[in-house]
């Protein structure tokens, strides 16, 4: 009779455990206890998931290279439209992503890796075709940015001038996502189904809990 020697936690395991942990009581935080202090640790939230998608990650040139693709590509679009009002429209960010480059938080090419590690992970489930997978994949994160946009000014992501994101601003995410998503099915990188799965329902069921929240209160949408 072998004995089983596989783990009892897996990575795969401990890394959902992880990301439902910092999500659930991060949203339970944030509506019931010290906003403050829960949307200041975002960054940390981000960090968090960044490395555990690394960990679920298939390691080689091809995936390293990518996310230096998506961090670079993202960070650079991102600082074009706050210092120009190009692509995105008129925005600035807040204080809660922490540290600023040229207007833009350092965290937030990390943010654009998960969104199209993840978003890309998940459309490759659905299509074979490299045209297909990026169009899922894009319809994936605009979808997620439809459920932050009237949040984040909230939670002190970002605001825009005019109060709201418009129509520019998802036409200018289509722009930037669906090429970063048709290297990442190029590349055919491969990221763990389950993990991505599950970052994304995370993040759009804590999206859309603190949209509930905002808007059930009777004062002007804040959480602080």
């Amino acid at each position: 009779m072998s004995l089983n020697t596989h783990p009892v936690v897996s990575k795969l395991n401990l890394s959902l455990a992880l990301i439902w942990l910092f999500h659930v009581s991060g949203a339970i935080g944030i509506i019931y206890g010290d906003a403050d202090w829960f949307t200041e640790a975002t960054p940390l939230n981000l960090m968090l998931c960044f490395m555990l998608l690394l960990f679920n990650l298939k390691i080689n040139t091809r995936s390293l290279i990518t996310l230096l693709i998506c961090y670079t590509v993202g960070l650079s679009a991102e600082i074009i439209g706050v210092n120009f009002g190009f692509l995105f429209g008129q925005y600035q960010y807040g204080s809660t992503l922490g540290i600023k480059w040229m207007g833009v938080p350092l965290i937030i090419g990390i943010n654009w890796c998960l969104l199209v590690f993840i978003c890309a992970t998940i459309a490759s489930t659905f299509s074979k075709t490299l045209f297909q997978k990026a169009c899922i994949g894009t319809f994936l994160m605009l979808f997620l940015d439809l459920l932050i946009e009237p949040v984040a000014p909230a939670l002190d992501f970002w605001k825009f001038q005019e109060g709201i994101a418009g129509l520019h601003n998802y036409l200018g995410w289509a722009v930037v996502a669906f090429p970063l998503q048709l290297v990442f099915a190029k590349w055919n990188i491969k990221l763990d189904t389950k993990y991505s799965f599950h970052l994304y329902l995370l993040q759009s069921i804590f999206f859309i809990l603190m949209m509930i929240r905002i808007y059930t209160l009777q004062e002007t949408p804040s959480l602080n």
